[in-house]
C-alpha cells in the first residue's frame, strides 16, 4: 500500500527519517518545529534500540551535552525535567529518561518495527534522470508483523547509525577464514559481564580481544576486574593489536582532556602493567582455526596464538547502504562517507576534539533531498560528537524548510575538546542518587583530572560509537 498519491504536493509529503535513535528524534523534533510533518521510522521495538543494547555504558559526555534544544522545547509541555546537565548518564538513563519520553511526544509520528528495505525515486531507478528532482521519495517500508507498504516523501534523512554492522575479525576487513563458523565463540560487543551467562563464558577463561578503540580498552579493563573478583581466577585477556604499542596507545591519561577517556586508558593499562592482558603486536588475522572446543588465532604472517575460549571482535563499524542503492549518493571511497565531509573526519588527521560543527553543505548528496547524518554520516570513522549530530540535523532540516540562511548558519560552539559519543567507565557514586556522578576532587570544571576506577559497580560495554 501507498500512504500518499504521487499527484499529491512534493510539499505536503512527510519528511521520512530513518531510526528512532538521539540523532533521529532530534531530526523529528527540528521537523515540528519547522511545522513539517516527520514520519519516524525505527526497525527496533522500542525508541532508542541500539542505545539501549549498550545501556549499561556510562557515555564520555554529561547530560547537558546529550540532549537537542528543539526535543527540550518538544518536551516541555509534557512536564519533562531535564537531569542534572554536569552527571555522566549510562545508555540506560539516556534511553529511559530522554529518547523515550521525545518518542512519545512525538506520538504516531514513529513508528517502531518498521524497516526501510530501499529507498528511490517514484518511478525513477539510479539511471533515469528525467524529472527526477520533481519526483517524491519512495521508501520501502517492512513491519515486525509481515506487512510491507511503500511510502512518499519530500525528503529522507537516514539517521540509522552503524550499529549493526560490527567490523569483523580479518586483517584485510573481510572475515577472517573460519570466522563465521566460529560465531558461537565469537562476539562482537564488548561483554556485558554483569549478565551471569556471559560472565560464564569469560571467567577462568582466555578470551582473545581485537581492536585498539575505547571498546578495546573498556573489555580489556572489564576482564581484569573479572580476574580478581570471586569466581574469576585464572581469567585472562590477549589484547590483539594491528600496530604496535606507542606512546599514544592508551590514550592521553592524565593529559587527556576528556577526563573519562582518560581513566578508560589508564584501566586498560593497567590491566596490561598487573599482567591480567597480554599485548600482541602486529598482528593482522588472517583465519580463527578451531582446537577441539577452543580456538587458534593465525597472522597473516604465519604466527599462531596460543588457544583462547573466546574472541572478542572490536573493530569498528561500518555504514549499511544497501537500502540505499537506488540513490545517488556521493560518498568517499575510504570513509563511506559524505565526499565534502570526509576530509574533516578522516580519523587518520583528527580526533573527537578536531572536528569542527558543520551542517547541509558538507552533507548534501548529488540526490537532492537525501541526507546521512548522525554516526551512519561518519561513515567508518568512529569519533562521532553528539552535539554535532544535533547542529548537522538543525541545519539540514532549515535548508528542507527553506531556510538556507539558518542552514548554511553554524549555531554550535563546542568545548575545545569536542564531545566524544564514547563509552566511559566511572566509579558509582556512593550517594542514593546513582544518577548524581560526582566532580573529581581538585579538578578543574572542564578537565578534571581522570583516575582510575572501580569496575565491578557498573557494567562495562562497547562505545557507542
Amino acid at each position: 500500500m501507498t500512504t500518499a498519491t504521487a499527484t499529491g504536493a512534493l510539499g505536503q509529503l512527510p519528511v521520512v527519517v530513518i531510526g528512532a535513535g538521539p540523532t533521529g528524534l532530534a531530526a523529528a523534533a527540528h521537523l515540528v518545529d519547522r511545522g513539517l510533518e516527520p514520519l519516524v521510522l525505527e526497525a527496533g521495538e522500542r525508541a532508542g534500540a541500539a542505545v539501549r543494547a549498550w545501556g549499561h555504558v556510562r557515555l564520555f559526555s554529561r547530560w547537558g551535552e546529550v540532549t537537542d534544544p528543539a526535543a527540550e522545547k518538544l518536551l516541555a509541555p509534557t512536564g519533562w525535567v531535564k537531569p542534572d546537565v554536569t552527571t555522566y548518564p549510562t545508555g540506560g538513563d539516556w534511553a529511559e529518561r530522554y529518547l523515550q519520553p521525545l518518542a512519545d511526544a512525538l506520538g504516531a509520528r514513529v513508528r517502531l518495527g518498521a524497516r526501510v528495505t530501499g529507498v528511490s525515486r517514484a518511478g525513477r531507478d539510479r539511471i533515469v534522470d528525467a524529472d527526477r528532482e520533481n519526483q517524491p521519495f519512495t521508501v520501502h517500508v517492512s513491519y515486525a508483523d509481515g506487512r510491507e507498504e511503500r511510502v512518499l516523501a519530500r525528503a529522507v534523512i537516514d539517521a540509522s547509525g552503524t550499529w549493526s554492522r560490527p567490523g569483523p575479525a580479518g586483517g584485510d576487513g573481510l572475515p577472517a577464514l573460519g570466522e563465521r563458523a566460529a560465531a558461537d565463540h565469537v562476539s562482537y560487543r564488548v561483554p556485558d559481564l554483569t549478565d551471569p551467562a556471559v560472565r560464564a563464558r569469560h571467567a577462568g577463561r582466555r578470551t582473545a580481544v581485537i581492536g585498539s578503540g575505547a571498546s578495546a580498552f573498556t573489555a580489556l579493563a572489564a576482564l581484569a576486574d573479572l580476574a580478581t573478583s570471586e569466581g574469576g581466577a585464572g581469567t585472562k585477556a590477549v589484547w590483539i593489536l594491528r600496530r604496535g604499542i606507542s606512546g599514544a596507545t592508551f590514550g592521553g591519561g592524565t593529559a587527556d582532556q576528556l577526563p573519562a577517556r582518560g581513566a578508560l586508558g589508564l584501566a586498560a593499562k593497567a590491566a596490561v602493567d598487573q599482567g591480567h592482558a597480554d599485548a600482541v603486536t602486529g598482528f593482522r588475522t588472517r583465519a580463527i582455526e578451531r582446537d577441539g572446543d577452543r580456538l587458534v588465532l593465525v597472522a597473516e604472517d604465519g604466527r599462531r596464538l596460543d588457544p583462547v575460549d573466546e574472541v572478542v571482535v572490536l573493530t569498528g563499524f561500518r555504514p549499511d547502504l544497501s537500502f540505499l542503492d537506488e540513490l545517488r549518493l556521493g560518498l568517499d571511497e575510504r570513509l563511506q562517507a559524505p565526499l565534502a565531509l570526509a576530509p574533516l573526519i578522516d580519523p587518520n588527521q583528527h580526533s573527537c576534539g578536531t572536528v569542527y560543527p558543520h551542517g547541509v553543505k558538507e552533507l548534501t548528496h548529488p540526490e537532492p533531498g537525501v541526507y546521512l547524518v548522525g554516526m551512519k554520516s561518519y561513515g567508518r570513522a568512529p569519533t562521532f560528537l553528539a552535539l554535532t549530530g544535533y547542529e548537522q540535523v538543525r541545519s539540514v532540516v532549515a535548508a528542507i524548510a527553506g531556510d538556507h540562511a539558518s542552514a548554511e548558519r553554524v549555531e554550535l560552539v563546542l568545548p575545545e575538546t569536542g564531545v566524544c559519543g564514547g563509552s566511559g567507565l566511572f566509579d558509582q557514586p556512593a550517594a542514593a542518587d546513582e544518577d548524581r556522578a560526582e566532580e573529581s576532587a581538585g579538578g578543574g570544571c572542564c578537565t578534571p583530572a581522570p583516575a582510575l576506577i572501580q569496575l565491578g559497580a557498573t557494567g562495562p560495554a562497547p562505545s557507542c560509537g
